[in-house]
């Protein structure tokens, strides 16, 4: 769900210029429209049937993948162009046809193929290269070439193994090999990741939607101003807390910005923000949006494929992670306006506040379906969307008609029949949402079909451990930026799965040579959290492309500024990986085996490691931003850097340094350092009111 919007969800995006760009047909074709909407309705409601009536995998897979292909190429054009294309051209239509037909030839032959495993004949090859060929045109137009050209590298390196270079040689494969691998068994194409994206993703991505059309991102806007907006720099601190509510339940990072910063980036210039810095802030709240349970981005849930564990532990593993970032972002959000001196907007007051909130509530409930499923219930993650999704249906149905009944007006057989369309069209638009992440899992299953064909991960654990010299904190730098790299075209869930595939394994190695028992859940969310970064990371920022486009400002600055706001996620996978504490992991036996943890329970301990990770992510973002009660001095910058590991990972802290004798001085020390700086400077500025201010924007 971390591309649900990035390149292709919604009709337009902006360009560089600021200018919309068209990226998806908009037909004059009636015939065209309702062909390609019927289409995508058909897919919601197939992955509804499959979650009651579950179907074979490899069958759930190839027509899963069909549905994305024939869609990709109704609705995406070749090329983009600023005027929008009226119809389907022959060429498309010849790939469509070809394409679906040859992503569904496993669901046709499969008891053909079940009965002959690794004989192929023929026309199973020519189909799989026509199959491959046609998925990465789709990659290029949904997601550019980077995806693509990494995944037709790793299927060189396969055929060629004999030629490369002694030490990442292998004996090769043959194209029928090659080409059955990766097409006709579930180790490539149809492998986890696009499983992931059939039986989990699309169901989350549908109850996001469905919540979207019910009102509640509305809402959660609405809440956020009508609580924060009259405090110092309230749009923008809304737009942190709005982001974060809708992030809740989107787990995405584009769908978040153009959802929450359409209302939020005007309203934050309007109080004195740049333009560069609205559409920042926005940015680094929307990117976040992956990082917070229940639904996060589409590669959590894979992270939960990938290691066998339930959804709901990398759910309660990641709420620590995720409220420190949301938290750290909401006190730059505050440094800011202070700096800048910026007043709040005009509130109506508290009775008026009240009344938003309470006009929503019904909003919640499908959450605490959602959350009730998982973690008291202890369903799995398809049961607990499911009811969710259920009562969304009847939510939506009936929230008309009842707000009607409680104004005393009538109610019409009409009121029923418009819940039933915005039913319809949530569903068509869950659909559109979902076609970039079932092509970029396709995709993606090819580098890790190669890794599973060639056994490179093995010879790369060499090469990354010749190059790390066996020094842990150099292979996390590395693999960090690897994922920044790959990030510039890469959306989340392929970055995630590349850089998982080929490094968590070599991490977890040297950790082990490093005498660190570390869990590989905290190795798999350490890359998760770089690869969000590939929504803000300039040039191919996504999100800040669309942010810059509302905000009317560069959208190169905007992304390079909002990179610097994310500065402070960095903070937390360093923190997590030497301190497992903060997601909720007490101990562990065997770092591969997830029923090997031991997770904490204790409140007051959890309220501890809670209250230590936002202290230090404040104290960071204080030194980062130069800036507390009032302007901070080289000193106290430094002094607020030397807090952050004595509250974030205090167990690195008793091991290295010999005066700290317990986990427990160490929180106590950083604590009563930080209130020191807090004392002083409020003192300070007390006596003279204006330091507490800096100058108003202009």
């Amino acid at each position: 769900m971390d591309e649900l919007n990035n390149k292709t969800a919604t009709k337009e995006s902006f360009s560089e210029d600021g200018a919309l760009e068209v990226k998806t047909r908009t037909f004059t074709s009636k015939g065209l429209f309702w062909l390609t909407t019927i289409v995508a309705f058909s897919w919601s409601l197939f992955q509804l049937y499959i979650a009651y009536f579950p179907l074979n995998t490899v069958m759930a897979r190839s027509i899963h993948l069909a549905f994305a292909v024939t869609l990709v190429f109704s609705l995406f054009p070749l090329t983009y162009h600023k005027k929008a294309f009226s119809k389907i051209p022959w060429y498309d239509w010849m790939l469509l046809i070809l394409g679906a037909g040859a992503v569904l030839y496993p669901f046709i032959e499969f008891y053909s193929l079940a009965l002959r495993p690794g004989d192929y004949l023929t026309r199973d090859i020519i189909i799989a290269i026509i199959a491959i060929v046609i998925l990465l045109e789709a990659g290029r137009r949904m997601i550019g070439p980077a995806l693509g050209t990494i995944g037709f590298i790793f299927l060189l390196y396969c055929y060629f193994g004999q030629s490369m270079p002694d030490i990442i040689a292998h004996r090769g494969a043959s194209i029928n090999k090659l080409a059955g691998h990766m097409f006709l068994t579930t180790e490539g194409i149809f492998g986890v990741p696009l499983g992931v994206s059939t039986s989990f993703i699309y169901l989350f991505v549908l109850f996001g939607a469905l919540l979207e059309r019910a009102g509640a991102g509305q809402y959660f806007i609405n809440v956020a101003f009508a609580l924060l907006g009259r405090f110092r720099g309230g749009p923008a601190k809304a737009s942190v807390i709005a982001s974060g509510l809708t992030g809740m339940v989107s787990g995405s990072s584009t769908a978040n910005v153009v959802t929450v910063g359409t209302f939020t980036i005007p309203l934050m210039k309007k109080a004195g923000l740049s333009s560069t810095k609205a559409g920042a802030i926005e940015v680094a709240a929307g990117v976040n949006g992956q990082l917070m349970p229940p639904i996060m981005g589409a590669a959590a849930f894979i992270i939960a494929e990938f290691l066998g564990m339930s959804y709901t532990y990398v759910m309660v593993a990641a709420v620590i992670p995720a409220f420190v970032c949301y938290a750290g972002l909401f006190f730059i959000v505050h440094l800011e306006s202070s700096k800048l001196g910026l007043k709040g907007l005009k509130g109506d007051g508290l009775r008026s506040s009240l009344k938003i909130l309470f006009s929503g509530l019904h909003y919640l409930i499908p959450i605490f379906v959602l959350l009730y499923t998982l973690l008291i219930a202890k369903e799995s993650p398809i049961s607990a969307a499911l009811n969710s999704i259920l009562v969304l249906f009847i939510m939506i149905l009936l929230q008309g008609p009842i707000k009607k009944i409680f104004k005393k007006e009538r109610v019409l057989l009409n009121d029923f029949i418009k819940g039933l369309k915005d039913i319809f069209w949530a569903m068509v638009n869950a659909a559109k949402n979902m076609v970039t992440v079932a092509i970029a899992t396709a995709l993606a299953g090819l580098i890790v079909g190669s890794i599973s064909l060639t056994g490179v991960g093995q010879v790369l654990a060499e090469v990354v451990d010749l190059l790390a010299g066996n020094s842990i904190i150099l292979i996390l730098l590395l693999t960090a930026v690897m994922s920044i790299i790959l990030g510039m075209g890469l959306p989340t869930t392929a970055n995630y799965i590349v850089v998982s595939s080929l490094v968590a394994p070599v991490i977890l190695l040297l950790a082990a040579k490093n005498g660190l028992l570390v869990p590989a859940i905290a190795v798999h969310l350490f890359v998760f959290y770089f690869g969000i970064l590939a929504d803000d990371t300039p040039p191919v920022g996504i999100a800040a492309y669309a942010a810059a486009g509302i905000a009317k400002a560069n959208p190169v600055s905007v992304g390079i500024q909002g990179f610097f706001y994310d500065l402070r996620t960095t903070l937390v996978p360093f923190a997590f990986f030497f301190n497992n504490k903060i997601l909720l992991i007490e101990s562990i036996v065997s770092p591969n085996d997830p029923k090997s943890i031991s997770w904490i329970t204790n409140p007051f301990e959890i309220l501890l490691i809670l209250t230590g990770a936002t202290v230090g992510m404040f104290a960071f973002s204080s030194a980062l931003q130069g800036w507390f009660v009032t302007k901070c001095s080289y000193i106290e910058r430094l002094i607020l850097l030397a807090i952050v590991p004595l509250v974030m990972i205090p167990n690195i802290c008793v091991k290295n340094l010999g005066f700290i004798p317990n986990e427990g001085i160490s929180y106590a020390i950083g604590f009563l350092v930080y209130f020191l700086i807090f004392a002083k400077q409020w003192i300070i500025s007390s006596k003279n009111p204006s330091l507490r201010s800096g100058n108003p924007a202009s």
